[in-house]
């Protein structure tokens, strides 16, 4: 079974802007398992998980911040990923999870780690108690806020206390450390943004490794032409509309003339979208590689003044190109109750390329008894019909002569069955 965990330190969920920018990365990656640390969120609700994008078949654990600092946020896919046990401390959150596939079990660490060296000592110990808790297969994820060896920060200098400390703890508790790709950091800041190093990591058991490997993707097809809601947000797009409408010339009567100028219209958006407007999810990842550029050039010099600008306009390119993806997707999905930005799930995503609703139910109420397991809800409602078809002999069928009654819709919105859905 291949598995894929997503890691990300997002400063923060409790900005409405910036959990679209999330969204459009969790979405994109298509993770089994989320790990976001440094939340920000004093109490963690459904509504911030599910805006996140992680989709409808989904559970999850947080860590609460205390006040405005730290918090961490582990999901996953309950199609893939069964919770077993759990463990909350104060620097982690650890998950013992089944695999749903081959049964598989094995626990997941998220971890946001601290600045102080005495709340480090406090990190270690809670570390090692999660190494005794469980025997099975092992991975830690998250921003440990500490650096390993010397390479992993810009500037280079000495080996640290710190670095003493780490290396023997990860032999102590037999952990790899997984290589970067793509890049060497993980973090900047300080003085002009100049400083690098790695702070995010994953580590794992060998058992742990001998099990999965990294991968997975995303496959998306073109699309047929419609007119597409997003283009109205597009700066000038309105004044385009008016002055290819206002241009044509049309002779005939006026049903004529209309139908002909739509048609024409038509043709031009067909057009414009091709050699204008591009293809949505290659404008998004051409955006996504600016920033990225940007950040690349800044780990090696600093950035000029106009160079500084030109990165935070590939960032609001980035934002803009999101914003847009997210209005294409309600379109496309027909759900008018959909508030935009607040539930484009990965739920919702696939049901739009399959055209077709997954119906499900939970759990069923009957005769005030909330009922959830398979065949309780089954035995349920058939007593429940058994019942309601007994006491009412106007609702039976002849079976002799295999006559139905036929209920009308005043009659129908009449009815008041025994049971209700949750």
């Amino acid at each position: 079974m291949k598995l894929k965990i997503l890691s990300w330190n997002v400063r923060g969920v409790n900005d409405k802007s910036k959990r679209k920018i999330i969204k459009a990365v969790v979405r994109k990656q298509m993770a089994d398992l989320l790990c976001f640390q440094e939340t920000k969120m004093q109490v963690m609700s459904e509504g911030v998980v599910r805006s996140l994008g992680s989709g409808r078949f989904l559970d999850w654990r947080a860590l609460d911040a205390i006040g405005s600092a730290g918090g961490i946020l582990v999901c996953w896919d309950k199609r893939t990923l069964e919770i077993m046990d759990w463990e909350v401390g104060r620097f982690s959150i650890s998950c013992k999870f089944k695999n749903v596939d081959d049964g598989m079990v094995w626990v997941f660490t998220g971890v946001y780690g601290p600045f102080t060296r005495e709340e480090r000592e406090c990190m270690w110990e809670e570390i090692g108690a999660i190494s005794g808790l469980w025997e099975e297969p092992w991975c830690l994820g998250g921003d440990f806020n500490l650096t390993l060896y010397q390479s992993e920060r810009n500037s280079h200098g000495r080996i640290t206390s710190v670095m003493r400390r780490f290396a023997p703890i990860l032999d102590e508790l037999g952990l790899v450390d997984f290589p970067l790709q793509g890049g060497s950091f993980t973090w900047s800041g300080g003085l002009n943004n100049q400083s690098w190093a790695r702070l995010d990591r994953f580590l794992a058991t060998p058992t742990w490794l001998d099990q999965y490997s990294r991968g997975g993707g995303i496959r998306r097809g073109p699309s047929t032409f419609r007119f597409e809601n997003m283009w109205l947000k597009v700066e000038g797009f309105k004044d385009l509309i008016q002055g290819w409408w206002q241009g044509m010339v049309v002779r005939g009567s006026a049903s004529y003339r209309l139908a002909a100028k739509l048609k024409e219209l038509k043709q031009n958006l067909k057009t414009w979208n091709r050699e204008v407007f591009g293809r949505l999810e290659c404008n998004k990842a051409e955006a996504l590689q600016k920033v990225e550029f940007w950040d690349l050039v800044e780990m090696e010099r600093s950035l000029t003044e106009e160079e500084t600008n030109r990165k935070k306009e590939a960032k609001e390119g980035y934002a803009k190109w999101v914003s847009l993806e997210e209005t294409h997707w309600r379109q496309l999905l027909r759900e008018l109750w959909l508030k935009e930005g607040d539930r484009n799930t990965g739920y919702f995503h696939r049901m739009a390329n399959a055209h077709r609703r997954v119906n499900s139910l939970d759990r069923i109420k009957i005769n005030g008894v909330w009922l959830s397991e398979d065949q309780e809800v089954r035995e349920g409602i058939a007593h429940a019909y058994h019942q309601l078809l007994s006491d009412n002999p106007g609702w039976k069928a002849d079976i002799g002569s295999l006559q139905l009654k036929q209920i009308s819709q005043p009659e129908a919105e009449g009815l008041e069955l025994p049971f209700s859905e949750a």
